[in-house]
């Protein structure tokens, strides 16, 4: 079982449809992308890169992503994804921690690589020679066979509590949860026009964008950096069907009038929760409907989702997908009646085969009988719908009382000026915790803070609303376009 295996044979029955296509109008069919990952397997071949070894890709979504992620897997390596904008500090862990032979990269970031590169590791440069390259190296036909269990991609995650970890996603891991896409979520046929705008070097935009479409022979449209505007061009103009993002994107979406996009049929989100009046406006501006679904790198990542076909629970992340069973412990460890909230773990064949030469942090995360621990705090209704109530570490104490901040961020986006909102724990000498609020306006607006602060005592129990709520131009965000709690700080009073 090798995820290439998947692909070459997916570009023989689909061979003259298109695979890539860019906002510059480049289109790349799935024969000419089939004949460059073999070129792309020989060229590491040629370099010495041996089956297992660690490959990593540092590219943004461009098609040169896709050739040598899938070249790297027809090498029968292990591919090591990682964000174009990467420092050399971060390189230098990111490639000595997954012992990386070799490494792909932008020529804006080639600096970077090379400062951080260990001197064993082997720097490609993706530049304008790199078409020469390909093209003079001998094609790699034949593809090496991966056990199920066998690494396919090394992950590493955001590194909220110490250094990023590289959880290890197996062929069978990304296989199985890239078909969920196609043959029970959101129906993807080869007909489909997909929205590329997520990271490709990130779990989400890797296995519900690239691997899905790639698999079922549909289309995908990449774009390199997201923002509305372009995004919305290339929906019209490319004929997109179906929308795969985070929220941070829906919200940008949601903003203007009613838009007329005939072929959009569905869009998935994920990566955090949706706001419900995102999800509203989105809706009817793009009069498309959203299924919200949850997920981690170290589940592939798809864990639940709201189905195509069944009722739909705005608000909840859905059911649990095929192949997954998902259930609430408390803290002593044992399973949770129906409504309670406590932290949401996951079994199955999405679940990473661990954390890459980290022992004690898999046996941390991954109980003995399997369960995965995700540290997100949700609960679950009598038609087993999971409703997730927050990030475990986001919990706010106050007083003893629990403040969940995904509550008080519901009620935040119910007001008409309100773009973005981060709710976070501010250290109290006699609470312990307090409540506090950065928040984006609307251009123009004239809503105050203290406007906002009385917004949400009018709405919430007296325990819970933010005493401190402050302005802020845009709040900070990685790569996916999810909200940095960790990079928010209330400002210092006078």
């Amino acid at each position: 079982m090798n995820l290439a295996q998947a692909f070459v044979d997916s570009a023989a029955v689909h061979a003259d449809r298109i695979a890539l296509r860019t906002a510059t109008g480049t289109m790349t069919t799935y024969a000419e992308l089939d004949d460059l990952t073999a070129r792309v397997a020989g060229l590491l071949a040629e370099a010495g890169v041996a089956v297992g070894d660690r490959v990593g890709v540092m590219l943004p979504n461009v098609p040169e992503f896709a050739v040598t992620y899938y070249g790297t897997l027809r090498a029968g390596a292990v591919v090591v994804p990682m964000n174009p904008l990467l420092k050399a500090r971060e390189v230098a862990h990111y490639l000595g921690n997954s012992g990386a032979k070799l490494i792909f990269a932008t020529p804006t970031a080639a600096d970077e690589v090379r400062a951080g590169a260990p001197a064993d590791c082997q720097v490609i440069v993706v530049d304008q020679t790199f078409a020469g390259r390909l093209t003079a190296a001998t094609p790699l036909a034949e593809v090496p066979e991966r056990g199920s269990d066998d690494t396919a991609v090394i992950l590493y995650t955001s590194g909220t509590t110490g250094l990023p970890k590289g959880a290890e996603l197996t062929h069978s891991n990304l296989m199985s949860n890239a078909e969920l896409l196609w043959t029970d979520l959101v129906a993807m046929t080869s007909q489909d026009v997909v929205f590329g705008g997520l990271p490709l070097f990130h779990v989400f935009g890797q296995t519900c964008g690239l691997n899905a479409t790639m698999l079922c022979g549909a289309s995908i449209v990449l774009l390199p950096r997201f923002d509305a505007a372009t995004a919305q061009g290339l929906i019209l103009e490319q004929g997109i069907t179906i929308i795969v993002a985070v929220p941070t994107m829906f919200t940008a979406l949601a903003e203007g009038d009613s838009i007329v996009a005939p072929a959009l049929r569905v869009a998935a989100s994920g990566g955090a929760a949706l706001p419900v009046e995102v999800l509203a406006r989105f809706e009817a501006r793009w009069n498309c409907t959203v299924l919200e679904g949850y997920g981690l790198s170290e589940t592939s990542p798809c864990a639940t989702f709201n189905h195509m076909g069944r009722p739909r629970k705005v608000g909840s992340v859905g059911e649990a997908v095929y192949g997954v069973d998902d259930c609430i412990f408390g803290e002593d460890g044992v399973e949770l009646p129906i409504g309670e909230v406590g932290e949401i773990a996951v079994r199955g064949k999405n679940v990473m085969k661990g954390y890459w030469n980290a022992p004690e942090a898999t046996a941390k995360a991954i109980r003995p009988d399997g369960w995965f621990l995700t540290g997100d705090l949700g609960r679950e209704d009598e038609d087993g719908y999971f409703f997730i109530v927050d990030r475990k570490k986001d919990l706010i104490i106050r007083g003893g009382y629990n403040v969940y901040p995904r509550e008080l961020e519901e009620v935040f986006y119910e007001h008409p000026d309100v773009i973005e909102v981060a709710v976070i724990g501010i250290p109290h000498s006699t609470h312990g915790e307090e409540v506090g609020a950065a928040v984006v306006l609307r251009e123009g607006s004239t809503t105050t803070a203290d406007d906002l602060r009385t917004y949400l005592r009018e709405r919430v129990a007296a325990y819970k609303y933010p005493r401190a709520v402050w302005l802020l131009d845009a709040l900070p965000k990685g790569p996916t376009g999810k909200i940095l709690k960790r990079m928010i700080a209330a400002p210092e009073k006078d």
